[in-house]
């Protein structure tokens, strides 16, 4: 059994079952890749994929397990190069982080700015994605961190840190009734059109199970993933936002009045997610550090050795979470 072998089977499912896909993404010729496939088939002695004449149409049961454990072991095989790189240089290197749009928009710039002037030898990258698409990367060894608000509490993979806790504001026109009101109820809301994130999204469920507790149907006219995009219909005149705090500038987002409404909805606590099966490099410590003071080293340490999510929440229970 080869490394290559193991390296083809990820690439080959990452690729959607192309063969030429992969190949190209490995830098190797297609009857390469499929030849090292065929080896391996012969040596363990089961099927990995389902075929369909000389294409892959799937995968089957114990292919996907065996998948697994090939992108387990590539992992500690990298995890092994990672060590001696650290031991010779701990400054330098690559830093891949998984978020959605609002994280990467609103919240990492200035902890991005601290972090390469600090580090200017550590390579960023920011792949923005949904929640689900962030636990997919983390999970798969393809990003060292990600950061979120849902989809996190069903990977059992992870590791999750508390990072802060946000809530949300009222965009309206300056004209509108709501800009008036001084104590806002859900009543309120429900009488106008609504803008809000899409399900799944920076806290939406909060949202939604507000209005259900109450007995209250929203009218949401739109949704939208990008509080940028809420806020230009919102200055259309289409309806009233709900964004996370976050998202709403002064200076920056002229003709829009924003109102408190977290009395409504609570808090939401967007969590950094770990994979407790990769290396964690010093400088990655360092950026969790730098985005959330509480998390020192020696915290997210005694985080990576717990093994459920209810053994975590008991740890940080009697933290000072901070609000973004």
């Amino acid at each position: 059994m080869k490394i290559n072998q193991l390296r083809s089977l990820v690439e080959i499912k990452k690729q959607g079952m192309n063969i030429s896909a992969a190949a190209k993404a490995m830098f190797t010729s297609q009857p390469g890749i499929s030849r090292q496939l065929k080896d391996l088939e012969q040596e363990i002695g089961v099927q990995i994929f389902v075929r369909k004449g000389k294409a892959l149409a799937g995968i089957t049961p114990i292919g996907e397990v065996i998948i697994q454990k090939s992108q387990e072991a590539l992992n500690k095989l990298e995890e092994i190069s990672l060590s001696g790189q650290e031991f010779l240089n701990d400054s330098s290197g690559e830093l891949s982080i998984a978020t959605t749009h609002t994280q990467a928009r609103y919240v990492l710039p200035k902890f991005v700015q601290v972090f390469m002037q600090e580090l200017p030898q550590v390579k960023l990258n920011i792949h923005q994605g949904t929640p689900t698409e962030v636990v997919k990367l983390v999970a798969s060894g393809e990003a060292d961190l990600g950061m979120a608000t849902e989809a996190l509490d069903n990977a059992t993979k992870l590791v999750l840190l508390p990072c802060y806790r946000w809530n949300r504001c009222l965009l309206t026109p300056p004209d509108h009734p709501l800009a008036r009101s001084e104590h806002l109820t859900l009543e309120d809301l429900v009488r106008y059109p609504l803008i809000t994130y899409d399900s799944g999204f920076t806290g939406r469920e909060k949202l939604d199970q507000a209005f259900l507790a109450r007995g209250l149907r929203p009218n949401i006219v739109l949704s939208a993933v990008d509080a940028d995009v809420i806020k230009t219909y919102v200055r259309l005149g289409l309806g009233v936002g709900i964004v996370a705090r976050m998202a709403y500038d002064a200076q920056e987002d002229v003709g829009l009045t924003a109102l408190n409404v977290g009395h409504l909805f609570g808090a939401s606590t967007t969590y950094i997610a770990l994979n407790k099966d990769r290396y964690i490099r010093k400088y990655i410590y360092r950026f969790i550090e730098i985005i959330a003071p509480h998390l020192s080293a020696d915290i997210v340490n005694e985080a990576l050795v717990l093994n459920t999510h209810e053994e975590r929440r008991e740890l940080f229970a009697g933290f000072e979470i901070p609000s973004f």
